[in-house]
């Protein structure tokens, strides 16, 4: 039996280090692979399962659905470092996000016409600061809609937004500071108690009137739900969640159909803040159509959504001198 030389020795002892580094490669490879594989489904399981992040103090469940539609972009960013990687675990992987998100938002292609309808409605927040009123009301005219609900419409620009609707909608109905303009006369307008308990009596964002459309009498309802905030403490939507607790109690005891709601919500469809309203009127088949903020749109905080008729889709306007987009809903009886 020959003895280890020195040469040999060092070939040996190379070899072993050489074996450990790629052991340890190896593990590494793996170990990436794993967390890589992990993200999507991590992904995967907050878009299907998002009711299930608890919405204690901090509301953070509502946060999360606020902005549900943007996990998809965790799928393109998880895709290139995959690909760097060389990770076809990760990649496989990739697929159940890409799943969980056509089967959540995929049936809300954005429209592209040609759905039947028998009324278009037209919902905008015109910004109470709004420095172009009249520029901001002849754009919504061009939508041609057979209603327009505003919100924060402010004392000073309801003449300026009169001057300019009257001609086409000549009935207007307005409390505090939301309005609705008509191709079609109104009547049996009056307030409604959305007002959360800690806020003043000045506080007025709600009312409802009968529209008498050439298909019948329609319940319009126009409002206006409480501000969010975001801060160290989280999600501040308590008092819009108070406020549409009781627009959905409203709502639910309202004897005529259809009914129409229009308003800045202040919260997504996603968000179970605004389930006593969505649980009981039906959403937009179509259409994602982010309107706020303006310059960079991230969520849909308007909203049109009916009981007893179908909203067929819902689209963005051009911008308007507001901070939100306008949308227009087509509706059907």
């Amino acid at each position: 039996m020959r003895s280890l030389g020195r040469k040999d020795h060092g070939q040996a002892v190379h070899g072993w280090e050489g074996a450990a580094r790629n052991g340890r490669g190896w593990r590494g490879r793996r170990r990436w692979d794993g967390v890589l594989a992990a993200l999507p489904l991590l992904l995967a399981l907050l878009l299907v399962c998002h009711t299930a992040v608890p919405n204690g103090p901090g509301r953070w469940g509502s946060l999360l659905e606020t902005f549900l539609p943007w996990l998809g972009l965790g799928v393109p960013v998880v895709l290139c470092v995959a690909l760097l990687r060389r990770s076809g675990v990760a990649l496989c992987a990739l697929l159940v996000p890409s799943a969980a998100w056509f089967a959540v938002f995929g049936w809300l292609p954005d429209p592209q016409g040609g759905s039947a309808y028998d009324l278009v409605a037209v919902q905008h927040n015109v910004s109470d600061v709004n420095a172009d009123p009249r520029g901001t009301a002849r754009q919504l005219a061009a939508a041609d809609g057979d209603l327009i609900a505003l919100q924060e419409l402010a004392p000073s620009l309801l003449p300026e937004f009169g001057a300019v609707l009257d001609a086409s909608y000549p009935h207007h109905v307005s409390f505090g500071t939301v309005g609705l303009w008509s191709r079609y006369p109104l009547a049996d307008e009056r307030r409604i108690g959305i007002r959360p308990a800690d806020l003043g009596e000045d506080w007025d964002r709600g009312f409802r009137a009968t529209a008498r459309t050439p298909q019948g009498d329609v319940a319009v309802y126009v409002a206006h739900l409480p501000s969010l905030r975001l801060g160290r403490t989280g999600f501040g939507s308590a008092r819009r969640d108070e406020s549409a607790a009781l627009l959905g109690a409203e709502i639910a005891a309202e004897p005529l159909d259809p009914v129409i709601l229009l308003g800045d919500l202040n919260g997504t469809l996603d968000d179970r803040g605004l389930a006593p309203l969505t649980s009981r009127l039906g959403v937009p088949e179509r259409g994602l159509a982010f309107s706020w903020p303006e310059r960079f749109p991230l969520a849909r905080i308007d909203q049109v959504l009916a009981r007893s008729a179908t909203v067929s889709d819902l689209r963005t306007l051009p911008a308007t001198g507001s901070d939100h987009l306008p949308v227009a809903a087509r509706i059907r009886f």
